[in-house]
């Protein structure tokens, strides 16, 4: 991730304005936009400026239950569509997306503030489950077996969990609502998708692309609204409702899990992360800077992915943290849409506010400020990318979740050590391993607590592997060949001996 120096012009206030005028304001349930029940609204504001994008309709709880009879209704007969079909209106949508990514990129930035080119990535990123679960869905499977004792016949097949309810989170809008709607179409299950109060726009555009692709009335319904609990809460209640999947911090994970309980439902639980970046001294030192980068100011920091703990081996800790230092003072800040920008604002001031009291506090328990280290004044929400070096074992900053352009540095000595203050943590999403050891790198990643460990990258999301975690991270995974399981459950059929029946 390097400063962009792109001749891609910014988009003028004239694309953006008539960008945002082609979005729906309404609810999407069954098939139908529509107003709030109440007339209730919210406002979407840009990141960047602090300025009105658009105002949009707030569900009620009995726009939420309308959702729910709609997604009811449409079940039986969405569970029995074939395979082909639902498949071909995945591939379709994929299309669209595809063919509207500009529209889409640009959307991302003005609600969420990333820079374009990380959105135009996340769009490629999020059509891409679209793809994969519209060729899954062909490939839904079962068995036909004898049993071991020859006296019968067991005969597993797979069929709709049902209607299910999605949750998605503020920092990636799209790739979040195609990474859970996709299997759930792809396996027949009727959604309603709940998008983050902060960045609902995307899910807006993207449930009218779906309505484009073919997609039934009743089959996708969207909901978003500024009073979540009040929605939700009588939906997870209802026992119409079979599958909770939900993206966001492991406090509301928790709830939600509890909540789920009296319905005994079926959860996807992708909460918070705390990652570990381990630099080992035999490291190609320039691809763990660049590494570090990527993992560390995706999304300006914003990401359950983000390298929040950077370990560094004492032999090379000097020359890598230079380097880094060089490398995050290059990084140009500033609103997502103008080519030069890098790093984009955070989400909002709370946001920011938090980032800023998790640094003070660092600097008040004995950490040294290498780089950054404040807000920027003027409209928006950003702040300096900082790096922190002499980090002690137990400041805040390296058990709570940063979601900002901060890099904390701990320095180690032995592989002992690295995994022990890796696995430190109530976390366990994403580790990182610099190492040019391909053994080391295999002890590593079969002793580190999380679910998914990048060896020698800083990138690992891909739709055609398993995303999750462990520990407080979540239960489930997404994508891969494991994503659609999410959404189906399991039938065994017991069948007498054939040979045993007579004519």
């Amino acid at each position: 991730m390097t400063s962009n120096s792109s001749v891609v012009p910014a988009p003028s206030p004239e694309d953006e304005r008539a960008l945002l005028d082609s979005i729906p304001t309404g609810l999407l349930i069954d098939g139908v936009w529509r107003e709030s029940s109440d007339g209730g609204t919210l406002d979407v504001n840009d990141p960047s400026t602090g300025q009105l994008l658009l105002t949009i309709a707030s569900a009620t709880p009995s726009d939420g239950a309308a959702a729910l009879d709609a997604a009811a209704r449409v079940q039986p007969s969405w569970a029995a569509t074939a395979p082909r079909v639902r498949s071909e209106i995945l591939r379709k949508a994929f299309e669209l997306v595809t063919a509207r990514a500009e529209d889409f990129a640009l959307l991302m930035t003005l609600e969420m503030g990333k820079p374009l080119a990380e959105s135009r990535a996340e769009v490629a990123y999020g059509a891409e489950f679209l793809r994969w679960f519209s060729e899954e869905t062909n490939r839904i499977g079962g068995r036909y077996t004898t049993a071991p004792d020859g006296n019968s016949r067991l005969l597993v097949t797979k069929r709709p969990v049902g209607p299910s309810l999605l949750i998605t989170p503020w920092n990636f809008p799209l790739a979040m609502a195609t990474r859970k709607i996709g299997p759930a179409i792809a396996a027949g299950c009727t959604v309603i998708l709940k998008p983050a109060t902060l960045t609902p726009l995307s899910a807006l555009l993207f449930a009218q692309v779906l309505n484009e692709a073919g997609v039934p009335a009743g089959v996708v319904n969207v909901i978003q609204t500024a009073h979540a609990g009040a929605v939700t809460g009588p939906l997870i209640s209802d026992s119409r409702l079979r599958k909770l999947s939900f993206t966001g911090s492991t406090e509301v994970g928790q709830r939600l899990i509890a909540q789920s309980a009296e319905q005994v439902l079926r959860v996807s639980m992708e909460l918070g992360g705390n990652a570990p970046l381990i630099v080992f001294d035999d490291a190609d030192i320039d691809l763990a800077v660049s590494g570090t980068l990527q993992a560390k100011l995706r999304n300006g920091g914003e990401a359950c992915t983000a390298a929040n703990r950077i370990l560094v081996q004492s032999g090379v800790a000097e020359k890598f943290t230079a380097q880094l230092i060089e490398r995050m003072r290059e990084q140009t800040v500033g609103r997502g849409t103008l080519p030069e920008s890098a790093v984009g604002p955070l989400v909002d001031e709370d946001s920011r506010a938090k980032v800023e009291e998790l640094v003070a506090a660092t600097l008040d328990s004995g950490a040294n400020l290498a780089l950054g280290g404040h807000r920027i004044d003027g409209p928006g929400y950003f702040y300096q990318p900082t790096i922190l070096t002499d980090v002690p074992a137990d400041a805040r900053i390296l058990h709570e979740e940063i979601f900002g352009p901060v890099a904390p540095i701990t320095v180690f000595d032995t592989e002992e050590e690295a995994i022990r203050l890796a696995n430190d943590t109530e976390f366990g999403l994403v580790s990182y391993v610099f190492t040019t050891d391909l053994n080391r790198g295999l002890r590593l990643a079969e002793q580190l607590e999380s679910g998914m460990v990048g060896l020698n990258t800083g990138i690992i999301s891909n739709p055609a592997a398993p995303f999750g975690g462990v520990k407080h991270s979540g239960i489930g995974r997404e994508g891969g060949l494991e994503g659609i399981e999410e959404y189906l459950e399991t039938r065994y059929i017991g069948i007498g001996d054939p040979a045993r029946q007579t004519a």
